[in-house]
């Protein structure tokens, strides 16, 4: 148990350090790089940040049905649990845009080098004005070749839960510009809890 809280505060003192190192890089590479390109700097980030979740943390992973998702533009509609998603959901096709909060562009480094990603962001307790700006700019996204990630319920659920409404975006967006939904369903924050610095694996 002493090993196990020892290694995750490793893996946070690795998370952290390199964030900024990775969001700094970003800032800098999106004076001159494509989005494309400082999208597959964070890709990069992501699989080792995840690879060191492995190791350190015991975190595995198995994905079933990649064989599904498309080499041309789609909607990824996912259940939302913990922060692993919102990471790993990113390196499977590049460009990605996120729909997000808006509060998360103002978090220092880590939200300064997301803005420079293309995510779309939106307020929350306005829900028309951001189904429409999702149809908007998820459409016109899709039209330059990205994929759209959304987590249609809204907010992090406990996996106990099971999985909440989904909003109607996802579907509009995928029936107005004629694209697939690709969905995602996992139990991610049964290891990678949420709002907590604990990590269990199948073991613990």
């Amino acid at each position: 148990m002493v090993s196990l809280i020892i290694n995750i505060l490793i893996f946070y003192l690795i998370f952290v350090i390199s964030l900024i190192f990775v969001s700094l890089i970003i800032i800098v590479s999106s004076l001159f790089l494509s989005t494309s390109k400082i999208q597959y700097i964070g890709k990069v980030w992501i699989l080792v940040i995840l690879k060191a979740l492995k190791i350190l943390c015991g975190v595995s992973w198995n994905v079933k049905g990649i064989k599904n998702v498309p080499d041309t533009p789609f909607v990824i509609a996912s259940n939302h649990q913990s922060p692993w998603e919102s990471f790993f959901l990113q390196t499977l096709f590049i460009p990605t845009s996120s729909i997000m909060k808006k509060e998360i562009l103002m978090i220092p480094f880590f939200g300064w080098a997301i803005a420079r990603l293309k995510p779309i962001s939106i307020n929350r307790k306005m829900k028309i004005e951001s189904l429409k700006k999702v149809i908007e700019m998820g459409g016109a996204r899709i039209k330059d070749g990205y994929a759209i990630l959304i987590f249609p319920e809204g907010t992090r659920k406990r996996p106990e839960d099971g999985i909440g409404k989904f909003g109607n975006s996802c579907g509009l967006l995928a029936s107005n510009e004629s694209v697939p939904i690709v969905p995602i369903c996992h139990n991610s924050g049964k290891y990678w809890l949420n709002k907590t610095f604990r990590k269990k694996t199948r073991g613990n």
